[in-house]
Protein backbone atom coordinates (compact mmCIF):
# COMPACT_ATOMS: atom_id res chain seq x y z
CA UNK A 1 0.00 0.00 0.00
CA UNK A 2 1.34 3.44 -0.85
CA UNK A 3 2.66 5.45 2.09
CA UNK A 4 0.78 8.64 3.00
CA UNK A 5 2.60 11.90 2.58
CA UNK A 6 3.06 14.24 5.54
CA UNK A 7 0.36 16.51 4.05
CA UNK A 8 -2.12 13.62 3.76
CA UNK A 9 -1.40 12.56 7.34
CA UNK A 10 -2.22 16.02 8.64
CA UNK A 11 -5.47 16.39 6.70
CA UNK A 12 -8.69 15.63 8.64
CA UNK A 13 -11.05 13.15 6.96
CA UNK A 14 -14.24 14.32 8.68
CA UNK A 15 -14.47 11.45 11.22
CA UNK A 16 -14.79 12.41 14.87
CA UNK A 17 -15.16 10.37 18.03
CA UNK A 18 -18.80 10.18 19.08
CA UNK A 19 -17.82 10.61 22.72
CA UNK A 20 -14.85 12.93 23.00
CA UNK A 21 -14.95 14.51 19.49
CA UNK A 22 -11.33 13.64 18.75
CA UNK A 23 -10.80 13.87 14.99
CA UNK A 24 -9.03 11.31 12.87
CA UNK A 25 -6.09 12.59 10.90
CA UNK A 26 -3.11 12.00 13.16
CA UNK A 27 -1.44 8.89 14.49
CA UNK A 28 -2.92 9.30 17.98
CA UNK A 29 -6.52 8.98 16.89
CA UNK A 30 -7.43 5.83 14.95
CA UNK A 31 -11.24 5.76 14.84
CA UNK A 32 -13.31 2.60 14.56
CA UNK A 33 -16.98 2.47 13.55
CA UNK A 34 -19.71 1.08 15.81
CA UNK A 35 -20.07 -2.56 14.73
CA UNK A 36 -23.89 -2.37 14.90
CA UNK A 37 -24.89 0.84 13.11
CA UNK A 38 -21.59 1.71 11.42
CA UNK A 39 -22.46 5.40 11.65
CA UNK A 40 -20.67 6.54 14.83
CA UNK A 41 -16.88 6.35 15.34
CA UNK A 42 -14.76 5.99 18.49
CA UNK A 43 -11.12 6.59 19.27
CA UNK A 44 -10.99 3.94 22.02
CA UNK A 45 -13.00 1.20 23.72
CA UNK A 46 -13.37 3.42 26.78
CA UNK A 47 -15.06 6.15 24.71
CA UNK A 48 -17.31 3.57 23.03
CA UNK A 49 -18.45 2.17 26.39
CA UNK A 50 -19.06 5.64 27.83
CA UNK A 51 -21.07 6.77 24.79
CA UNK A 52 -23.04 3.51 24.72
CA UNK A 53 -24.13 3.98 28.34
CA UNK A 54 -24.79 7.69 27.90
CA UNK A 55 -27.29 7.61 25.01
CA UNK A 56 -26.13 5.64 21.98
CA UNK A 57 -27.60 2.34 23.19
CA UNK A 58 -31.19 3.51 22.76
CA UNK A 59 -30.54 5.03 19.34
CA UNK A 60 -28.20 2.47 17.76
CA UNK A 61 -29.99 0.88 14.78
CA UNK A 62 -28.42 -1.84 12.68
CA UNK A 63 -27.79 -1.32 8.98
CA UNK A 64 -30.41 -3.96 8.14
CA UNK A 65 -33.14 -2.24 10.16
CA UNK A 66 -32.27 1.28 9.11
CA UNK A 67 -34.10 2.87 6.12
CA UNK A 68 -32.97 6.20 4.82
CA UNK A 69 -36.17 7.77 3.58
CA UNK A 70 -38.85 5.92 5.48
CA UNK A 71 -37.53 5.83 9.08
CA UNK A 72 -40.12 7.44 11.35
CA UNK A 73 -40.34 7.98 15.05
CA UNK A 74 -43.37 6.48 16.83
CA UNK A 75 -46.49 8.57 16.38
CA UNK A 76 -44.89 11.09 14.03
CA UNK A 77 -45.62 11.39 10.31
CA UNK A 78 -42.57 12.62 8.47
CA UNK A 79 -42.84 15.67 6.23
CA UNK A 80 -44.04 19.14 5.64
CA UNK A 81 -47.65 18.00 5.88
CA UNK A 82 -47.23 15.83 8.98
CA UNK A 83 -49.45 16.11 12.00
CA UNK A 84 -48.10 18.15 14.89
CA UNK A 85 -45.75 16.28 17.23
CA UNK A 86 -46.75 15.49 20.78
CA UNK A 87 -46.04 18.30 23.28
CA UNK A 88 -43.18 16.44 24.98
CA UNK A 89 -41.25 15.87 21.72
CA UNK A 90 -38.48 18.37 21.06
CA UNK A 91 -36.21 19.26 18.19
CA UNK A 92 -32.89 17.41 18.56
CA UNK A 93 -31.03 20.58 17.56
CA UNK A 94 -32.74 23.57 19.19
CA UNK A 95 -34.53 21.59 21.93
CA UNK A 96 -37.75 23.56 21.37
CA UNK A 97 -40.97 21.55 21.38
CA UNK A 98 -42.60 20.90 18.02
CA UNK A 99 -46.05 21.88 19.22
CA UNK A 100 -46.79 25.47 18.36
CA UNK A 101 -43.73 25.75 16.15
CA UNK A 102 -43.97 27.91 13.03
CA UNK A 103 -41.70 25.46 11.23
CA UNK A 104 -44.05 22.82 9.80
CA UNK A 105 -41.20 20.70 8.41
CA UNK A 106 -40.55 17.95 10.96
CA UNK A 107 -37.99 15.43 9.73
CA UNK A 108 -36.62 12.25 11.20
CA UNK A 109 -32.97 11.23 11.19
CA UNK A 110 -31.94 7.61 10.62
CA UNK A 111 -31.22 7.56 14.36
CA UNK A 112 -34.92 8.46 14.98
CA UNK A 113 -34.14 11.91 16.43
CA UNK A 114 -36.54 14.60 15.22
CA UNK A 115 -35.60 18.10 14.11
CA UNK A 116 -37.03 21.25 12.61
CA UNK A 117 -36.28 21.65 8.93
CA UNK A 118 -34.94 25.18 9.48
CA UNK A 119 -32.65 23.97 12.26
CA UNK A 120 -30.99 21.30 10.16
CA UNK A 121 -30.62 23.77 7.29
CA UNK A 122 -28.68 26.06 9.60
CA UNK A 123 -26.65 23.17 10.99
CA UNK A 124 -25.54 22.12 7.50
CA UNK A 125 -23.70 25.41 7.16
CA UNK A 126 -21.13 24.39 9.74
CA UNK A 127 -18.47 22.40 7.86
CA UNK A 128 -17.98 18.78 8.88
CA UNK A 129 -20.36 18.99 11.83
CA UNK A 130 -23.24 17.62 9.74
CA UNK A 131 -24.28 15.16 12.39
CA UNK A 132 -27.04 14.73 14.94
CA UNK A 133 -25.95 16.78 18.00
CA UNK A 134 -27.10 14.00 20.33
CA UNK A 135 -25.69 10.78 18.87
CA UNK A 136 -23.33 12.06 16.13
CA UNK A 137 -25.07 10.13 13.35
CA UNK A 138 -24.72 12.03 10.03
CA UNK A 139 -27.62 14.15 8.84
CA UNK A 140 -29.35 13.07 5.65
CA UNK A 141 -28.43 14.98 2.46
CA UNK A 142 -30.03 18.39 2.08
CA UNK A 143 -33.32 18.60 0.14
CA UNK A 144 -31.62 20.40 -2.76
CA UNK A 145 -29.22 17.52 -3.35
CA UNK A 146 -31.90 14.87 -2.86
CA UNK A 147 -34.16 16.69 -5.35
CA UNK A 148 -31.34 17.21 -7.87
CA UNK A 149 -30.31 13.55 -7.72
CA UNK A 150 -33.92 12.44 -8.23
CA UNK A 151 -34.40 14.87 -11.12
CA UNK A 152 -31.23 13.68 -12.85
CA UNK A 153 -32.45 10.11 -12.51
CA UNK A 154 -35.83 11.01 -13.98
CA UNK A 155 -34.37 13.01 -16.88
CA UNK A 156 -32.03 10.19 -17.91
CA UNK A 157 -34.91 7.73 -17.86
CA UNK A 158 -37.17 10.15 -19.79
CA UNK A 159 -34.69 10.32 -22.65
CA UNK A 160 -34.44 6.55 -22.71
CA UNK A 161 -38.23 6.08 -22.75
CA UNK A 162 -38.67 8.67 -25.52
CA UNK A 163 -35.86 7.18 -27.60
CA UNK A 164 -37.39 3.70 -27.35
CA UNK A 165 -40.93 4.97 -27.99
CA UNK A 166 -41.99 3.09 -24.86
CA UNK A 167 -45.12 3.67 -22.80
CA UNK A 168 -44.84 5.14 -19.32
CA UNK A 169 -47.76 2.95 -18.23
CA UNK A 170 -45.89 -0.31 -18.92
CA UNK A 171 -42.22 0.19 -18.10
CA UNK A 172 -39.85 -2.75 -17.55
CA UNK A 173 -39.19 -3.51 -13.88
CA UNK A 174 -35.80 -1.83 -13.76
CA UNK A 175 -37.11 1.36 -15.43
CA UNK A 176 -40.10 1.45 -13.08
CA UNK A 177 -37.62 1.08 -10.25
CA UNK A 178 -35.78 4.16 -11.48
CA UNK A 179 -39.03 6.15 -11.56
CA UNK A 180 -39.92 4.92 -8.08
CA UNK A 181 -36.50 5.96 -6.80
CA UNK A 182 -36.87 9.43 -8.34
CA UNK A 183 -40.32 9.85 -6.84
CA UNK A 184 -39.03 8.66 -3.44
CA UNK A 185 -36.28 11.27 -3.63
CA UNK A 186 -38.73 14.04 -4.52
CA UNK A 187 -41.04 12.98 -1.70
CA UNK A 188 -38.13 13.03 0.75
CA UNK A 189 -37.16 16.54 -0.39
CA UNK A 190 -40.82 17.63 -0.36
CA UNK A 191 -41.09 16.31 3.21
CA UNK A 192 -38.35 18.78 4.10
CA UNK A 193 -40.41 21.58 2.54
CA UNK A 194 -38.49 21.89 -0.74
CA UNK A 195 -40.84 23.56 -3.25
CA UNK A 196 -39.06 22.36 -6.40
CA UNK A 197 -39.59 18.75 -5.35
CA UNK A 198 -43.30 19.36 -4.81
CA UNK A 199 -43.55 20.92 -8.26
CA UNK A 200 -41.78 17.92 -9.81
CA UNK A 201 -44.24 15.56 -8.15
CA UNK A 202 -47.03 17.61 -9.70
CA UNK A 203 -45.43 17.16 -13.12
CA UNK A 204 -45.17 13.36 -12.94
CA UNK A 205 -48.74 12.98 -11.69
CA UNK A 206 -50.02 15.32 -14.40
CA UNK A 207 -48.15 13.35 -17.07
CA UNK A 208 -48.75 9.92 -15.54
CA UNK A 209 -45.05 9.07 -15.72
CA UNK A 210 -44.48 5.97 -13.62
CA UNK A 211 -47.62 6.66 -11.59
CA UNK A 212 -51.34 6.56 -12.27
CA UNK A 213 -52.21 9.83 -14.04
CA UNK A 214 -54.13 12.09 -11.70
CA UNK A 215 -54.94 15.75 -12.28
CA UNK A 216 -56.25 15.93 -8.73
CA UNK A 217 -52.98 14.67 -7.24
CA UNK A 218 -51.01 16.92 -9.58
CA UNK A 219 -53.06 19.98 -8.60
CA UNK A 220 -52.45 19.26 -4.92
CA UNK A 221 -48.68 19.10 -5.36
CA UNK A 222 -48.64 22.21 -7.56
CA UNK A 223 -50.69 24.02 -4.93
CA UNK A 224 -48.23 23.06 -2.16
CA UNK A 225 -45.32 24.47 -4.17
CA UNK A 226 -47.35 27.52 -5.21
CA UNK A 227 -48.17 28.37 -1.61
CA UNK A 228 -44.44 28.51 -0.91
CA UNK A 229 -44.07 31.16 -3.60
CA UNK A 230 -42.72 28.92 -6.38
CA UNK A 231 -43.59 30.97 -9.48
CA UNK A 232 -43.88 28.15 -12.00
CA UNK A 233 -46.20 26.22 -9.69
CA UNK A 234 -48.31 29.35 -9.25
CA UNK A 235 -48.68 29.63 -13.02
CA UNK A 236 -49.59 25.96 -13.45
CA UNK A 237 -52.07 26.24 -10.57
CA UNK A 238 -53.69 29.07 -12.51
CA UNK A 239 -53.91 26.84 -15.58
CA UNK A 240 -55.49 24.04 -13.54
CA UNK A 241 -58.15 26.41 -12.22
CA UNK A 242 -58.79 27.97 -15.64
CA UNK A 243 -59.23 24.55 -17.26
CA UNK A 244 -60.92 22.89 -14.28
CA UNK A 245 -58.31 20.14 -14.15
CA UNK A 246 -58.08 18.42 -10.76
CA UNK A 247 -59.92 21.35 -9.17
CA UNK A 248 -63.26 23.08 -9.59
CA UNK A 249 -63.03 25.45 -12.54
CA UNK A 250 -62.68 29.06 -11.40
CA UNK A 251 -61.52 32.04 -13.45
CA UNK A 252 -61.19 34.06 -10.27
CA UNK A 253 -58.80 31.53 -8.70
CA UNK A 254 -56.94 31.26 -12.00
CA UNK A 255 -56.38 35.02 -12.08
CA UNK A 256 -55.23 34.99 -8.45
CA UNK A 257 -52.48 32.47 -9.15
CA UNK A 258 -51.56 33.97 -12.52
CA UNK A 259 -51.11 37.32 -10.79
CA UNK A 260 -48.81 35.85 -8.12
CA UNK A 261 -46.60 34.26 -10.77
CA UNK A 262 -46.78 37.32 -13.04
CA UNK A 263 -45.61 39.57 -10.21
CA UNK A 264 -42.53 37.34 -9.99
CA UNK A 265 -41.84 37.82 -13.70
CA UNK A 266 -43.21 34.56 -15.13
CA UNK A 267 -43.88 35.45 -18.79
CA UNK A 268 -46.46 32.68 -19.32
CA UNK A 269 -48.44 34.00 -16.35
CA UNK A 270 -48.14 37.58 -17.59
CA UNK A 271 -49.47 36.59 -21.01
CA UNK A 272 -52.31 34.55 -19.46
CA UNK A 273 -53.20 37.43 -17.16
CA UNK A 274 -53.27 39.77 -20.15
CA UNK A 275 -55.71 37.45 -21.93
CA UNK A 276 -57.96 37.05 -18.89
CA UNK A 277 -58.01 40.82 -18.34
CA UNK A 278 -58.65 41.50 -22.02
CA UNK A 279 -61.64 39.15 -22.00
CA UNK A 280 -62.89 40.14 -18.55
CA UNK A 281 -62.64 36.61 -17.17
CA UNK A 282 -61.90 36.42 -13.45
CA UNK A 283 -60.92 40.10 -13.47
CA UNK A 284 -62.50 43.40 -14.50
CA UNK A 285 -62.20 43.88 -18.26
CA UNK A 286 -59.53 46.42 -19.12
CA UNK A 287 -57.75 46.80 -22.44
CA UNK A 288 -55.18 49.10 -20.82
CA UNK A 289 -54.23 46.54 -18.14
CA UNK A 290 -54.24 43.77 -20.71
CA UNK A 291 -51.74 45.73 -22.81
CA UNK A 292 -49.58 46.25 -19.72
CA UNK A 293 -49.35 42.50 -19.00
CA UNK A 294 -48.92 41.56 -22.66
CA UNK A 295 -46.07 44.04 -22.94
CA UNK A 296 -44.30 42.67 -19.86
CA UNK A 297 -44.40 39.16 -21.33
CA UNK A 298 -43.59 40.37 -24.86
CA UNK A 299 -40.49 42.18 -23.61
CA UNK A 300 -39.30 38.82 -22.30
CA UNK A 301 -39.68 37.26 -25.75
CA UNK A 302 -43.01 35.50 -25.16
CA UNK A 303 -44.30 34.82 -28.70
CA UNK A 304 -48.00 34.59 -27.88
CA UNK A 305 -47.86 37.84 -25.92
CA UNK A 306 -45.96 39.53 -28.76
CA UNK A 307 -48.73 38.49 -31.17
CA UNK A 308 -51.47 39.61 -28.77
CA UNK A 309 -49.76 42.95 -28.19
CA UNK A 310 -49.46 43.39 -31.95
CA UNK A 311 -53.20 42.80 -32.32
CA UNK A 312 -54.05 45.32 -29.57
CA UNK A 313 -51.84 47.94 -31.23
CA UNK A 314 -53.18 47.15 -34.72
CA UNK A 315 -56.76 47.59 -33.46
CA UNK A 316 -55.92 50.53 -31.17
CA UNK A 317 -57.30 48.80 -28.07
CA UNK A 318 -55.89 50.10 -24.79
CA UNK A 319 -53.04 51.74 -26.69
CA UNK A 320 -52.55 54.16 -29.58
CA UNK A 321 -53.15 52.51 -32.96
CA UNK A 322 -50.00 52.00 -34.99
CA UNK A 323 -49.51 49.76 -38.02
CA UNK A 324 -45.72 50.00 -37.90
CA UNK A 325 -45.44 49.02 -34.23
CA UNK A 326 -48.01 46.26 -34.74
CA UNK A 327 -45.93 44.89 -37.61
CA UNK A 328 -42.82 44.92 -35.41
CA UNK A 329 -44.49 42.79 -32.73
CA UNK A 330 -46.01 40.45 -35.32
CA UNK A 331 -42.56 39.97 -36.82
CA UNK A 332 -40.99 39.17 -33.43
CA UNK A 333 -43.59 36.47 -32.81
CA UNK A 334 -43.51 35.27 -36.44
CA UNK A 335 -39.74 34.78 -36.31
CA UNK A 336 -40.29 32.49 -33.33
CA UNK A 337 -42.63 30.37 -35.45
CA UNK A 338 -45.96 31.63 -34.07
CA UNK A 339 -48.38 30.78 -36.89
CA UNK A 340 -51.05 33.42 -36.27
CA UNK A 341 -48.39 36.15 -36.23
CA UNK A 342 -46.95 34.83 -39.50
CA UNK A 343 -50.42 34.97 -41.06
CA UNK A 344 -51.11 38.53 -39.83
CA UNK A 345 -47.68 39.72 -40.94
CA UNK A 346 -48.35 38.26 -44.37
CA UNK A 347 -51.55 40.27 -44.61
CA UNK A 348 -49.74 43.48 -43.66
CA UNK A 349 -47.29 42.83 -46.51
CA UNK A 350 -50.19 42.28 -48.93
CA UNK A 351 -51.77 45.58 -47.94
CA UNK A 352 -48.56 47.53 -47.33
CA UNK A 353 -49.60 48.52 -43.83
CA UNK A 354 -46.69 49.20 -41.45
CA UNK A 355 -44.34 47.54 -43.95
CA UNK A 356 -43.45 48.03 -47.60
CA UNK A 357 -46.03 46.27 -49.78
CA UNK A 358 -44.70 42.97 -51.14
CA UNK A 359 -46.68 40.06 -52.59
CA UNK A 360 -43.57 37.90 -52.36
CA UNK A 361 -43.14 38.59 -48.63
CA UNK A 362 -46.87 38.10 -48.11
CA UNK A 363 -46.67 34.68 -49.76
CA UNK A 364 -43.58 33.75 -47.71
CA UNK A 365 -45.13 34.47 -44.33
CA UNK A 366 -48.60 33.10 -45.14
CA UNK A 367 -47.06 29.88 -46.45
CA UNK A 368 -45.11 29.47 -43.18
CA UNK A 369 -48.37 29.64 -41.24
CA UNK A 370 -50.10 27.31 -43.71
CA UNK A 371 -47.41 24.66 -43.32
CA UNK A 372 -48.03 24.77 -39.57
CA UNK A 373 -51.66 23.84 -40.18
CA UNK A 374 -53.38 27.21 -39.70
CA UNK A 375 -56.60 26.80 -41.69
CA UNK A 376 -57.07 30.47 -42.61
CA UNK A 377 -53.51 30.62 -43.91
CA UNK A 378 -54.06 27.47 -45.97
CA UNK A 379 -57.17 28.99 -47.55
CA UNK A 380 -55.42 32.24 -48.44
CA UNK A 381 -52.39 30.35 -49.72
CA UNK A 382 -54.70 28.46 -52.07
CA UNK A 383 -56.05 31.75 -53.38
CA UNK A 384 -52.51 33.09 -53.87
CA UNK A 385 -51.61 30.03 -55.95
CA UNK A 386 -54.84 30.40 -57.94
CA UNK A 387 -54.20 34.10 -58.63
CA UNK A 388 -50.44 33.78 -59.03
CA UNK A 389 -49.70 36.45 -56.42
CA UNK A 390 -46.16 36.25 -55.04
CA UNK A 391 -45.78 32.81 -56.60
CA UNK A 392 -46.20 31.12 -59.98
CA UNK A 393 -49.86 30.39 -60.75
CA UNK A 394 -50.73 26.76 -59.97
CA UNK A 395 -54.34 25.52 -59.81
CA UNK A 396 -53.31 22.09 -58.55
CA UNK A 397 -51.59 23.67 -55.54
CA UNK A 398 -54.53 26.01 -55.10
CA UNK A 399 -56.98 23.10 -54.79
CA UNK A 400 -54.61 21.21 -52.48
CA UNK A 401 -54.31 24.03 -49.98
CA UNK A 402 -57.97 25.07 -50.02
CA UNK A 403 -58.94 21.42 -49.54
CA UNK A 404 -56.66 21.25 -46.47
CA UNK A 405 -58.46 24.24 -44.98
CA UNK A 406 -61.90 22.85 -45.89
CA UNK A 407 -61.11 19.50 -44.31
CA UNK A 408 -60.22 21.35 -41.09
CA UNK A 409 -63.75 22.75 -41.10
CA UNK A 410 -63.11 26.29 -42.34
CA UNK A 411 -66.45 27.43 -43.77
CA UNK A 412 -64.86 29.92 -46.21
CA UNK A 413 -62.79 27.16 -47.77
CA UNK A 414 -65.75 24.78 -47.92
CA UNK A 415 -67.83 27.42 -49.69
CA UNK A 416 -64.90 28.13 -52.02
CA UNK A 417 -64.66 24.48 -53.04
CA UNK A 418 -68.41 24.47 -53.61
CA UNK A 419 -68.01 27.41 -55.99
CA UNK A 420 -65.16 25.73 -57.87
CA UNK A 421 -66.93 22.37 -58.25
CA UNK A 422 -70.12 24.09 -59.39
CA UNK A 423 -68.27 26.16 -62.00
CA UNK A 424 -65.67 23.54 -62.96
CA UNK A 425 -62.91 25.96 -61.96
CA UNK A 426 -59.54 24.26 -61.19
CA UNK A 427 -61.45 20.95 -60.84
CA UNK A 428 -63.82 18.88 -62.95
CA UNK A 429 -67.33 20.31 -62.81
CA UNK A 430 -69.46 18.33 -60.32
CA UNK A 431 -72.65 19.77 -58.85
CA UNK A 432 -73.13 16.85 -56.44
CA UNK A 433 -69.68 17.53 -55.01
CA UNK A 434 -70.46 21.24 -54.99
CA UNK A 435 -73.70 20.68 -53.01
CA UNK A 436 -71.83 18.60 -50.44
CA UNK A 437 -69.29 21.36 -49.80
CA UNK A 438 -71.98 24.05 -49.74
CA UNK A 439 -73.86 21.97 -47.15
CA UNK A 440 -70.80 21.77 -44.90
CA UNK A 441 -70.34 25.54 -45.02
CA UNK A 442 -74.08 26.23 -44.70
CA UNK A 443 -74.31 24.12 -41.54
CA UNK A 444 -71.71 26.42 -40.00
CA UNK A 445 -73.79 29.50 -40.77
CA UNK A 446 -72.03 30.67 -43.93
CA UNK A 447 -74.70 32.91 -45.51
CA UNK A 448 -73.45 32.71 -49.13
CA UNK A 449 -73.39 28.91 -48.95
CA UNK A 450 -76.88 28.86 -47.41
CA UNK A 451 -78.30 31.05 -50.17
CA UNK A 452 -76.60 29.02 -52.92
CA UNK A 453 -77.77 25.76 -51.37
CA UNK A 454 -81.33 27.14 -51.29
CA UNK A 455 -81.03 27.86 -55.01
CA UNK A 456 -79.73 24.33 -55.72
CA UNK A 457 -82.65 22.75 -53.85
CA UNK A 458 -85.10 25.03 -55.67
CA UNK A 459 -83.66 24.04 -59.06
CA UNK A 460 -82.77 20.44 -58.17
CA UNK A 461 -79.06 20.88 -59.05
CA UNK A 462 -76.80 18.38 -57.34
CA UNK A 463 -79.59 17.54 -54.90
CA UNK A 464 -83.17 16.31 -55.13
CA UNK A 465 -85.51 19.20 -55.86
CA UNK A 466 -87.27 20.42 -52.71
CA UNK A 467 -89.15 23.69 -52.26
CA UNK A 468 -89.24 23.03 -48.53
CA UNK A 469 -85.45 22.73 -48.29
CA UNK A 470 -85.03 25.72 -50.57
CA UNK A 471 -87.15 27.88 -48.24
CA UNK A 472 -85.26 26.47 -45.24
CA UNK A 473 -81.84 27.55 -46.53
CA UNK A 474 -83.06 30.85 -47.98
CA UNK A 475 -84.53 31.66 -44.56
CA UNK A 476 -81.26 30.79 -42.81
CA UNK A 477 -79.32 33.09 -45.14
CA UNK A 478 -81.93 35.86 -44.82
CA UNK A 479 -81.56 35.73 -41.03
CA UNK A 480 -77.86 36.45 -41.55
CA UNK A 481 -78.82 39.53 -43.62
CA UNK A 482 -78.15 38.02 -47.04
CA UNK A 483 -79.94 40.32 -49.52
CA UNK A 484 -80.38 37.79 -52.37
CA UNK A 485 -81.90 35.26 -49.96
CA UNK A 486 -84.32 37.91 -48.73
CA UNK A 487 -85.26 38.69 -52.35
CA UNK A 488 -85.93 35.02 -53.09
CA UNK A 489 -88.19 34.76 -50.07
CA UNK A 490 -89.95 37.97 -51.02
Amino acid sequence: MAQKTEKQKSMPNGKVCGNCSASEGNESAKLSACSRCGLVFYCSKECQKAHWKANHKQHCISKVDRTFYNQKAPGISKGADSEAAAPEEKCAICQDPFEGSNDESICTLPCTHLFHGTCVTELRKFGVQKVCPLCRIPLPPGPEKVCDDATLRYMMLSRLVEADGASWSSLPDWEQGEVDAAIAGWRAAADQGFAQAKFNLGVVFERGHGVAQSDKEAAQWYRKAAEQGYARAQYISGVMFEKGRGVARSDKEAVKWYRKAADQGDSDAQSALGEMTCEGRGAAQSDEKAVKWYRKAADQGHAQAQFALGEMIYEGRGVAQGDEEAAQWYRKAAEQGYARAQYNLGFLFREGRGVAQSEKEAFRWISKAAYQGLAHAQFILGLLFHQGLGVAQNDKEAVRWISKAANQGLAQAQNGLGVWFAAGCCVAQNEVEAAQWYSKAANQGHADAQCTLGSMFYEGRGVAQSDEMAVHWYSKAAEEGHIWAQCHLG
